[in-house]
């Protein structure tokens, strides 16, 4: 006899079609920064797509929305939006390399070691708190940047609001790597431990 279906088995819920919607629009901030040659239209949409990044999960949780496609869903878009949008700006030319490899770098890295200790059996490592701030930090950093790059009259104040932030947020971003370490063992020692009593 199946077992009945839970509200994490939703598929058509609010957060799940923002998120949807957000990584929807990857494709018309390319074409704003390159078909276009629009870099300010590119920075405000980039922008107010890393400003949202909270809404799909606040929703979730306030409306007991909660899915499992969510879960899958939300950090990929948000994942999507940061990589895709920063190795673009890296192409245009508006983002030095040097800043765009090192935060490539940075979410590589994360992600790599993350599927690895996945496949080993550890739990899931939730996000740490100097992690939530880089990653908020380069959100908005980048979309400053690109404005600032832009023809508009105060492109320069945006650069420097860009770099303001963007210096920071990277070191930080470095610092949460590192803690993501004990963290790591951690979870991969209780993720055995589970799989042992289970065993037993």
């Amino acid at each position: 006899m199946a077992e009945p279906s839970t509200g994490e088995d939703r598929i058509l819920t609010v957060p799940n079609l923002i998120s949807a919607a957000r990584l929807a629009c990857i494709p018309w901030f390319l074409w704003l920064l390159f078909s276009s040659g629009d870099r300010w239209g590119a920075a405000l949409l980039w922008g107010a797509l890393g400003a949202t990044d909270w809404v799909d999960g606040w929703w979730a949780r306030r409306f007991n929305s909660v899915s499992k496609v969510g879960k899958m869903l939300d950090p990929i878009t948000d994942r999507a939006v940061l990589l895709v949008g920063v190795f673009a700006v890296g192409i245009d030319g508006s983002v030095p390399w040097w800043l765009v490899i090192l935060t490539l770098a940075r979410e590589g890295i994360v992600a790599v070691v993350g599927l690895v200790l996945l496949s080993l059996g550890a739990k899931p490592i939730d996000v740490t708190w100097w992690g939530k701030c880089a990653t908020f930090g380069l959100y908005f950093c980048f979309p400053l940047l690109l404005a600032g790059a832009s023809d508009i009259a105060v492109a320069d104040g945006f650069r420097v609001a860009g770099w303001v932030c963007a210096v920071p947020s990277l070191v930080y971003s470095y610092l949460s790597a590192v803690q993501y370490i004990p963290l790591g063992r951690e979870s991969l020692r209780q993720g055995r431990a589970e799989r042992e009593e289970q065993a037993s």
